[in-house]
């Protein structure tokens, strides 16, 4: 279940309630029963193990890209086809 953040906007006290997404938010301090509003915090996030981009996609050793004869990107070019 997410965990919300609010701030009391009488007492301002900020606290931390865990909630489903279904259930309607908060909408009193638990310290003086005032309005609340709800905060827009950082998430976390993070990504563990070897690492999909490095094993997931390679199947041995990357052979480098032939030079472009224009000189230019590959987005629209007829060869890159």
């Amino acid at each position: 279940m997410p965990l919300y953040e609010y701030r009391c906007k009488s007492c301002e006290n900020v606290f931390e309630v865990r909630q489903k997404f279904s259930d309607e938010p908060a909408s009193s301090c638990p310290s003086c029963g005032g309005e609340v509003e709800k905060l827009i915090s950082q998430s976390g996030f993070a990504l563990k193990g070897g690492g999909w981009y490095g094993d997931g996609y390679s199947s041995g050793s990357a052979k480098p890209a032939p030079p472009c004869g224009s000189g230019g990107g590959c987005a629209g070019c007829p060869s890159a086809s």
